[in-house]
């Protein structure tokens, strides 16, 4: 018999006792079942999810113990590549032989019955890894996709790591836009420039006048952030100077075929 532990809640507890598992998971391979781990000889590698499902799961977490037989069709493998469909048996091995199983997981296919839960035990609520195995001691990465908003200290973790570079200074984005010889490398410039308020927009009042028509709209949608007197002057000025939209009629009269 293959023994492996399942994460939960301290709520579910008692119902998984009276019932088992339900297969609510999703897996690697498609359908639904139950994530576990075998059980180790190492006490952290056994429990090590606990940490990283305490950023998902409210309250406290429990393990539960199950036995499952040797021969019972699961798959394993690390969470982020593609399952191997194994015995129980078989991915109690794999496991086993790993140099380093952080990140693995088996799952079953299916629900786990009553009769199959040996016990319900506490474990320590801070055992494990968290965000990515090996991740204690590496920078994190605070992108959304790795640290959704609204999680625990999200806040503080993105003023200590920012995800975006800190804006430049007016004066280097300045002698950057007056250095700028192509339209893309003002429109550069110009975007970053419209990242905050900057003050005065007369040092861009040159532009308005600019022969490439994307860089009259960038600097439109620039000015946006812009306060004062000089900065609504100079988007006027752009809106002024637009050249005025052909008449449809006359369009179609233009492009006609002569009779």
């Amino acid at each position: 018999m293959a023994e492996f532990v399942h994460i939960t809640s301290t709520r579910a507890a008692q119902r998984i006792q009276r019932s088992g598992i339900a297969a609510r998971s999703f897996g690697g391979a498609g359908g639904r079942g139950v994530y576990c781990m075998p059980v180790l000889p190492s006490f952290t590698l056994t429990y090590q999810w606990v940490r990283e499902l305490r950023r998902w799961k409210p309250g406290v977490l429990v393990a539960v113990q199950l036995r499952l037989g040797d021969d019972e069709p699961v798959s394993v493998g690390h969470y982020g590549a593609p399952p191997r469909r194994v015995t129980a048996a078989e991915a109690v091995a794999v496991v086993r032989g790993l140099d380093d199983p952080r990140g693995y997981e088996v799952f079953v296919p299916r629900t786990i019955t009553a009769a199959e839960v040996r016990r319900v035990r506490a474990v320590p609520q801070g055992v494990g890894w968290r965000y990515v195995p090996g991740a204690h001691g590496r920078r994190p990465c605070p992108c959304p996709g790795c640290v959704p908003r609204g999680g625990y200290k999200v806040a503080k973790l993105r003023r200590r790591f920012p995800y975006d570079e800190p804006p430049r200074p007016k004066s280097e984005l300045m002698a950057r836009l007056r250095a700028a010889g192509t339209a893309d490398e003002i429109i550069d410039v110009l975007s970053e420039l419209g990242r905050g308020r900057r003050g005065g927009a007369e040092e861009l009042a040159y532009l308005v006048d600019h022969p490439d028509p994307y860089v009259r709209d960038t600097l439109d949608s620039v000015l946006q952030v812009y306060r004062g007197r000089e900065a609504r002057r100079l988007r006027q000025r752009l809106q002024d100077n637009e050249p005025a939209a052909p008449d449809p009629d006359i369009s179609c009269t233009l492009r006609s075929p002569v009779e």
